[in-house]
């Protein structure tokens, strides 16, 4: 009897190793999936040059200013704004945060240096450039955020800033992004149609797509491991929700 019993605990802790880590692999896999789908779309729309998101028109405005990278400003900035809401809400960042900074400017600058993705000259290439580069940053949200292994560092400070002064989340977002839009702009960063329609429409393309991927994950893991395993606390969208409504929460 004793033999039979350590071989189910054995059996028993081999299974639930296997599934969870099965479980953490394919929410990991997502997250570094949508991160560089995300990527490519950012980086489209730098291509595309007919407008940025409002943090995007920061981060070109300060590459336009220095030497810097664009992708090397997205992480510098990220990491400012990840030590602000860190100060703020007391609490160390999560990994999710972290890798979001470090992986997505890092993903830019290497999209931007292939030869394929190429500055287009004529009107209707840079709309389809600009459209395609739109599509992906909000499939790649959705990809990225139905894990739940944690929001960008741009969402950290605005819920921090909520927490301390109880300001509405979406009165600090507003003013955080007409503020970083108005000094990417000042510092030379495009503004254009493609900023006036990706700040409209994102955050209803976002819903959809988080919405569509969290189904598809919890096919894959099943609704069971879904509610075991995934955090539970609300999820925001990454700093390119433009001014719509929030994705969620």
């Amino acid at each position: 009897m004793r033999v039979t019993s350590e071989m189910d605990k054995r059996k028993w802790g081999q299974g639930w190793i296997s599934t969870h880590g099965r479980v953490w692999m394919i929410r990991w896999g997502a997250f570094f999936c949508g991160l560089a789908i995300m990527a490519l779309g950012i980086a489209m729309m730098v291509r595309a040059d007919w407008g940025l998101a409002p943090w995007d028109v920061l981060h070109m405005g300060l590459a336009i200013q220095t030497s810097l990278s664009v992708g090397t400003w997205l992480q510098a900035v990220g990491l400012g704004t990840i030590l602000i809401a860190a100060l703020l809400d007391k609490k160390i960042p999560g990994p999710g945060a972290i890798l979001n900074m470090i992986l997505v400017g890092w993903l830019v600058d290497r999209y931007l240096e292939q030869s394929w993705l190429i500055e287009p000259s004529l009107w209707w290439e840079k709309a389809f450039l600009m459209g395609l580069g739109f599509l992906l940053i909000a499939i790649g949200n959705g990809v990225y955020i139905a894990p739940r292994l944690g929001a960008g560092p741009r969402d950290g400070i605005v819920i921090a800033i909520n927490k301390r002064w109880n300001y509405s989340i979406s009165r600090v977002r507003m003013t955080m992004e007409i503020s970083v839009l108005l000094l990417g702009w000042m510092l030379g960063g495009p503004v254009f149609i493609g900023t006036v329609l990706f700040s409209i429409f994102i955050g209803p393309f976002m819903q959809v797509s988080i919405r569509f991927w969290e189904k598809m994950m919890e096919q894959w893991l099943g609704r069971r491991e879904v509610d075991e395993s995934f955090d539970q606390r609300k999820v925001r969208t990454y700093y390119h929700d433009g001014f719509g409504d929030k994705a969620r929460g």
